[in-house]
């Protein structure tokens, strides 16, 4: 992957000659021609040409009078990257401000715009925008590259049977000593005389959110396609029922031995008095994303007689670094893992870091990167790819 930041107009290559001579036009006459600012503008929102993208290339533009210009996001780790040149530069005789950039074909990217170095706010002129988790859900603009395209797989469908979801259920938790709130998802035509494969996944409020994970969608879709068994999914929130605000999971997903044996102590065992599913650790799974990434891997190498499927995407193992020691020194390691990262300000290191422990504990895995920053647009995008390897139609 390549970042390339060139205030100079592009050159136009072989191949993309005439598309990089409009997408360089098109700049040039906003520095040649500023009495057609207006004209050109509004032609470009119109056309829902903001940013302006070819091929590899980004011209990220903002109008509106301020002092300093910049962008921040995925690319360069929303400002921790200091050597990310994200300032923008204003062109003469107007009121535009622009910077260039260059992405992977495929790449979908999260971003804003920070006024005057003090004022974040959505590019006006994009409609596209990709939900983020912080503060219970709030939007970010969305840069999308020309070869990215949204999975179908995640698109709500009409006409087709849909599961059932129970949501928002209270259990008391003793090990805890405090309430815990989570959602049941039992497939179309759930049926007692039967067993299904179960899924426990951590951070569900946003799994289940239709601007995040939007997986009740995926799960319905799959299910109406047969690329998955039907299966029986417990979304975990780890807000405070009485106080939503107050999210639990930095405190929950740190590596934390109480709350893995909440799990399985405590709420495994109720679940499945319950429901009708498996008790096999290869019909039983922990997915979850960030720190539910990391404690997916803690959950999944502590107990392998209890989770024999582990889905970690993006995982914060740079939170709990001890986490590489725990999984290399696994005597018996879970049966099967999906592990997922974006390439873009994403958790790429520690995944393959944890990869090679994968391969020396001869673990049976799959390893996906993505062109997409730690997001839930990158996230949602692998969730049918994780529910596929593990529970293929039978």
């Amino acid at each position: 992957m390549r970042f390339i930041f060139n205030i100079a107009f592009c050159i136009p290559l072989l191949g993309w000659a005439q598309d990089y001579a409009v997408y360089t036009e098109t700049i040039r006459n906003f520095y040649t021609l500023p009495q057609e600012t207006d004209t050109r503008w509004k032609k470009l929102v119109a056309e829902n040409k903001i940013p302006l993208v070819i091929e590899d290339s980004v011209a990220f533009l903002y109008r509106g009078d301020a002092k300093s210009i910049s962008w921040m996001g995925d690319f360069n780790g929303w400002g921790y990257d200091k050597t990310y040149p994200n300032k923008g530069t204003q062109i003469p005789n107007t009121n535009i401000w622009i910077l260039k950039a260059s992405f992977p074909k495929n790449a979908r990217i999260d971003y804003k715009i920070l006024i005057n170095e003090k004022d974040w706010i959505l590019d006006p002129a994009n409609p596209n925008h990709q939900w983020s988790g912080v503060g219970g859900g709030s939007p970010n603009s969305e840069l999308r590259m020309p070869d990215w395209q949204p999975d179908p797989i995640t698109v709500h469908r009409e006409n087709i049977p849909r599961g059932r979801l129970n949501k928002d259920a209270l259990f008391d938790s003793k090990i805890m000593g405090y309430q815990v709130t989570y959602s049941t998802y039992l497939p179309h035509n759930y049926s007692t005389d039967k067993t299904y494969p179960i899924l426990y996944v951590t951070d569900g409020y946003e799994y289940l959110h239709e601007r995040m994970g939007n997986m009740t969608v995926i799960l319905d879709n799959l299910l109406a396609d047969n690329k998955i068994e039907p299966i029986c999914v417990v979304f975990i929130d780890h807000r405070e029922p009485a106080n939503r605000s107050n999210n639990r999971r930095m405190t929950e997903l740190s590596m934390s031995n109480k709350y893995l044996n909440f799990i399985t102590l405590e709420f495994i065992p109720f679940m499945e008095s319950n429901l009708s599913v498996c008790k096999e650790p290869a019909q039983r799974g922990i997915l979850g994303t960030s720190m539910g990434g990391l404690t997916a891997a803690y959950f999944a190498f502590s107990k392998p007689e209890i989770f024999g499927l582990a889905g970690i995407q993006s995982p914060a193992f740079w939170f709990k670094p001890e986490i590489y020691t725990f999984c290399d020194q696994a005597e018996n390691p879970p049966v099967k893992i999906y592990l997922t990262t974006g390439t873009i300000h994403d958790a790429k290191e520690g995944a393959l870091k944890m990869k090679s422990i994968l391969e020396k504990n001869t673990c049976t895995y799959q390893y996906i990167e993505t062109n997409q920053g730690h997001s839930w647009g990158n996230f949602r995008n692998t969730i049918d790819d994780i529910l596929v390897y593990f529970f293929p139609p039978r």
